[in-house]
């Protein structure tokens, strides 16, 4: 399901921007020039960890990524195949977690959705992401906070699997901070009877919409991912096999499943906010409406009546005596206005007028 938008497709000619870092200890060692050399590196030298990170990559480099790992069929699909649901996964000793991070252009009042793919097995993580139009996430700014923090790639390739989850979960903020901002705005124009309140709202609603596909799935996928570190389901093993420390992975994984309840309850308010604001809307259209009628339906009366004793005085009435007698078009033109001054303050005082 497209979910979002991508300028750079999976499977695409060409290369993208690509990196891969050794960690030793935690600590960077040295670079490599692909994951086909890194896995290299690892096969001699049990103490070392390695990070593959691909954006927008071709259909070449994701190949070349699932052999390296020895992805199974179905992984190797799932990242050349974008547009996935989140979701956390396991294939043989391979865990995937797809996630969908967001941006808000606040020019156009769009939300953009990218997606990121990430593998892990024993000592590799591998990132991938399908980027929005302008990127979603920065993967370079996250790999660069990960290795400030002393001791934290000690913990392995679920370190870089939860900091990628944070950064992604925290990327959220922002987005929804800009929609509450247009929400408010939208608002103040439905009560000031702007007309165009009712596409803006419309348009807001489906921005609000995108992102929930994008963060509503993530309890499911968090909760899998605690599961193993409380002793029952899965991803099972390939999870357990990592954890050199459950605790601190399930307070990380806790805190970020903290954030994400705040940002998809925020954001199931803003649908229902939305929806409120297009009925209080439709509302006011109605009642301006119904007093528009009141004020035509008020004038008619009052002209319809002097229109009726003109046609039935013309028509009916004998032109000589009318002529004759002195008094006959003052008094009709006197009836006219007097009963037009008596319908116009009757509809006066009820309000219509």
């Amino acid at each position: 399901m497209d979910l979002g938008h991508s300028d750079a497709p999976p499977g695409r000619a060409g290369r993208g921007p690509q990196w891969t870092r050794l960690y030793r200890g935690g600590r960077p060692e040295a670079d490599a020039d692909g994951p086909a050399q890194a896995c290299q590196a690892l096969e001699g030298d049990t103490d070392l960890m390695a990070w593959t990170a691909l954006a927008s990559p071709g259909r070449a480099q994701l190949d070349e990524l699932a052999e390296a790992l020895d992805l199974p069929d179905l992984a190797r699909e799932d990242a050349v195949v974008a547009h996935q649901r989140p979701k956390v996964e396991v294939h043989g000793d391979v865990l995937l977690l797809v996630l969908r991070p967001a941006r808000y252009d606040e020019v156009r009042e769009e939300v953009e959705v990218g997606e990121v793919h990430v593998f892990v097995r024993d000592r590799v993580v591998a990132t991938v992401h399908h980027p929005g139009p302008e990127g979603t996430v920065d993967l370079d700014r996250i790999r660069e906070r990960v290795e400030r923090q002393e001791g934290l790639l000690e913990h392995g390739p679920l370190a870089v699997l939860h900091a990628v989850l944070d950064g992604v979960v925290d990327g959220y903020a922002p987005v929804v901070s800009a929609l509450q901002a247009d929400i408010d705005e939208v608002e103040s124009q439905v009560f000031g009877g702007d007309p165009g309140a009712s596409r803006r709202t419309y348009r807001l609603a489906r921005q609000v919409i995108m992102l929930q596909r994008a963060v509503d799935p993530l309890d499911g996928v968090l909760r899998a991912l605690m599961a193993p570190l409380e002793g029952a389901g899965a991803p099972g093993r390939p999870l357990r096999a990592q954890v050199a420390d459950a605790e601190l992975l399930y307070s990380f994984l806790r805190d970020v499943a903290d954030h994400a309840t705040t940002v998809r309850e925020r954001v199931d308010g803003f649908r229902q906010l939305l929806q409120n604001i297009m009925a209080v809307n439709s509302a006011l259209i109605d009642q301006a409406q119904n007093e528009a009628m009141k004020k035509v339906s008020s004038w008619g009366g009052i002209l319809v009546v002097p229109t009726l004793i003109a046609s039935v005085y013309g028509m009916n009435m004998d032109p000589r005596p009318g002529f004759e007698w002195l008094f006959s078009w003052p008094a009709a033109l006197a009836l006219m206005v007097l009963s037009s001054l008596a319908l116009y303050t009757v509809f006066r005082r009820r309000g219509w007028l």
